[in-house]
């Protein structure tokens, strides 16, 4: 007995000594803090797992929490919960703000709230959606020194936004959509940082925001504005979506908003836009989608967006225009007659004496400042130049402060929109790993741990030493490579973190110095997805039961967005990715992420072609990457067709024979393309939302490449459909006629 007990101690004092502790610990009263937030959130859901034994930095994301640390400090917080929000819950017959169900309890203080929460100093991002908080949001917020992106979208928080907001000057990107504020929006054209504003679904108006012109992304759609498109929209040269429609914008289309040189999207319905378009305008060759229908235009369509294009989509009708399908148009004086009634109060003449006073007061004073200026610059000049001749020292430093006093711009550097940046949070940081850590991790490589070998090497599974299961892909290099080429190309690979990738967790390099001749290898590791791919879900008629209509939409489009990111979210971008729906992995939360994609290494080992195998032929010439760019939009399209019909193809033929039954089926009706939809997902959708997913499959399918869409509308299309199944599902429709 005495030498069990000496054996247990010993092994005790052994487990202790050797147990890997945490390095991820998040402190003590960031801690607290966190336990406190759950407390006044009232245990939702996504927080109720939380004990005194949690460590939050490992805590493994999900769909309705995140939470990420930084040298042990909080730098992310991510909580979806299920309340409802404004748009979707019954308005109150008052009028005016009560609490329910919706809502948190009457006990709940929203400035108590953000006065615990401007504690975490170090949060760069925070997001608070559906979680039913009430009450004005307090002008505290700019505590939030280190913050760069705010979501508190779908809640409950009323009155107007607090200037203090202006404050903040790191913030990329402000959501605040689907909440009940009013009033004026403060001015935040000194936010230089701030590429995404979303202030859609509350009741801010009359005047249009003032608004830096960084913006990548403006949304103030159903809103209660009044003003006219202001001018100085024309110098946001980085804008590439404008929606303010439901609104009540009164006044002319401007000509310039269709040249923008970034737009891509520009959504202008359901306002009180009136007079007729310029017949002169011209558009940006970006441009996507146009959507001016239901205001009080007339006259006909600008030649750029009136013709008919495959890469254009143009919605006008219940206008007055002429030139179109009458049918869903206006008669010409229902425009003149509304136009009339929401005319833009018309300045009086004392009004337009005290302008014309003004301006003649201004141009007045302006002279005389610059007159007094040019005499005082003057002086400088002669005092200054006796000077230089004492002393050429400052001179110089002069000089020194009128260079830095006017930089040039960089034109050369690139811009990722802050809609491709957001979706890599989550992630632990990316790190380089040392030959020891991976030698461990794979168990020295054993056999046991070979997953397989695609076409850039093994893959091994492993476990890090916190526990983490990752994969670890061993590439070789064809021949050796300069340390700084090498360094160069795994800076390019650690920024191939999205949400919607099978995500780079770190690398280790190793070359022979001794062996010349031998070519470095590169060891990849990789997040490990268990879940299992696309295909398995397609095939197992347990989990297919699961991927109804909007599950499998929403499944298409987190490929979209992955496919997006890998060809404009890095620099240069990345194509010829080997898009197949064997490579589509699915998270535990169901979520898509694209495997196998293009590895920018230099000079990596060839292998087999990826395709084959696949019944296709694998003789095609290596590709440019605009060529390249259209073949993963035509990959894209095969996984498209696979997700809505529910086959898998084998070969070229059967891809053929079913992109013409679907081109078919739209031009018969709905009852044919309904037929041809997977049967498990039948009853599930609506027509208009399945007709729109088919019409941009069978574009990426087009034969000639050129015909084929951008990513972005691909990605554009697919959210358009599922939006328009949402407000099928929201309207109670149980069955599949819309």
């Amino acid at each position: 007995m005495k030498n069990f007990l000496v054996s247990f101690c010993s092994l005790f004092l052994i487990l202790a000594i050797f147990t890997p502790i945490s390095i991820g610990q998040l402190t003590p009263s960031e801690s607290r803090i966190l336990f406190q937030f759950q407390k006044l959130l009232e245990y939702p859901g996504a927080l109720q797992v939380w004990t005194n034994w949690t460590n939050f930095c490992y805590l493994p994301p999900t769909p309705s929490l995140k939470v990420v640390c930084t040298n042990n400090r909080l730098t992310e917080l991510t909580v979806i919960g299920n309340k409802s929000s404004p748009s979707h819950s019954p308005k109150p017959v008052s009028g005016s703000f009560v609490i329910s169900q919706q809502t948190l309890s009457k006990s709940f203080s929203i400035d108590s709230f953000f006065t615990l929460l401007t504690k975490l100093s170090n949060l760069k991002v925070l997001s608070l959606v559906s979680l039913g908080l009430w009450g004005p949001l307090p002008a505290k917020i700019n505590r939030f020194w280190s913050l760069e992106e705010l979501n508190i979208s779908s809640n409950f928080i009323y009155g107007q936004i607090p200037a203090s907001l202006s404050s903040m000057k790191n913030l990329r990107s402000i959501v605040l959509a689907d909440n009940l504020f009013n009033g004026s929006v403060p001015d935040l054209k000194s936010l230089a940082a701030l590429e995404e504003i979303n202030l859609g679904n509350n009741h801010l108006g009359p005047g249009f925001p003032s608004l830096g012109n960084s913006l990548v992304s403006i949304i103030l759609r159903n809103n209660s504005m009044r003003s006219e498109i202001p001018p100085t929209l024309r110098n946001f040269d980085l804008l590439q979506k404008l929606d303010i429609s439901s609104n009540k914008l009164v006044g002319p289309i401007p000509a310039f908003v269709f040249s923008l040189p970034s737009i891509q999207y520009l959504i202008l319905a359901q306002n009180q836009l009136s007079g007729a378009l310029s017949n002169n305008a011209t558009c940006n060759g970006k441009l996507q989608v146009v959507d001016i229908s239901q205001n009080l235009l007339i006259g006909k369509l600008p030649s750029c967006i009136g013709s008919k294009s495959l890469n254009r989509t143009v919605l006008d009708s219940w206008n007055c225009l002429s030139g179109g399908k009458s049918k869903y148009q206006h008669p010409y004086s229902f425009c003149h007659k509304e136009a009339l009634a929401v005319k833009p109060p018309a300045k009086t003449q004392e009004q337009e004496s005290k302008i014309k006073l003004g301006l003649l007061l201004g141009v007045i004073g302006g002279v005389v400042c610059a007159a007094a200026v040019i005499g005082l610059l003057i002086l400088v000049i002669i005092k200054r130049a006796g000077q230089n001749r004492e002393d050429k020292f400052d001179r110089s430093i002069v000089e020194k402060i009128s260079v830095r006093s006017s930089p040039k711009p960089n034109i050369n550097a690139r811009r990722v929109p802050q809609m491709m940046r957001l979706p890599t949070l989550g992630l632990p940081p990316y790190r380089v790993f040392t030959l020891e850590e991976i030698d461990d991790a794979t168990d020295n490589f054993d056999a046991a741990n070979l997953m397989g070998e695609g076409s850039q090497g093994q893959v091994y599974k492993g476990w890090l030493r916190d526990g983490l299961l990752v994969q670890v892909k061993c590439v070789k290099l064809k021949q050796k490579q300069l340390p700084q080429n090498l360094n160069q190309s795994m800076e390019a690979l650690s920024k191939l973190r999205h949400r919607h990738l099978v995500s780079l967790l770190g690398h280790c390099t190793v070359t022979y110095q001794d062996h010349p001749t031998t070519a470095s290898t590169v060891f990849i590791v990789l997040e490990n997805i268990s879940n299992g791919s696309l295909v398995d879900h397609l095939t197992d008629w347990r989990k297919k039961e699961w991927l109804k209509w909007p599950q499998r939409m929403a499944v298409t489009i987190g490929i979209a967005r992955g496919v997006q990111f890998l060809h404009t979210g890095v620099a240069p971008g990345i194509f010829g990715n080997n898009l197949k729906i064997e490579n589509i992995l699915l998270d535990e939360s169901v979520s898509a992420k694209i495997s196998n994609y293009n590895l920018p290494l230099p000079f990596q080992i060839g292998s087999e072609s990826p395709l084959k195998g696949q019944g296709i032929s694998s003789s095609k010439p290596l590709l440019n990457s605009a060529e390249a760019e259209k073949e993963d939009i035509n990959q894209l399209g095969i996984i498209l067709l696979q997700v809505l019909t529910g086959r898998l193809i084998k070969s070229a033929s059967e891809l053929d024979e079913l992109k013409i039954q679907l081109e078919k089926g739209l031009i018969e009706g709905p009852s044919k393309l309904r037929g041809l939809m997977d049967s498990s997902i039948q009853g599930s959708f609506a027509y208009q939302s399945l007709k729109t997913a088919v019409e941009i499959t069978v574009n990426c399918l087009s034969r000639d490449p050129s015909k084929r869409p951008s990513i972005d509308n691909v990605l554009w299309n697919l959210q358009y459909s599922i939006q328009v199944q949402e407000g099928w599902t929201s309207s109670g429709n149980l069955s599949a006629q819309m």
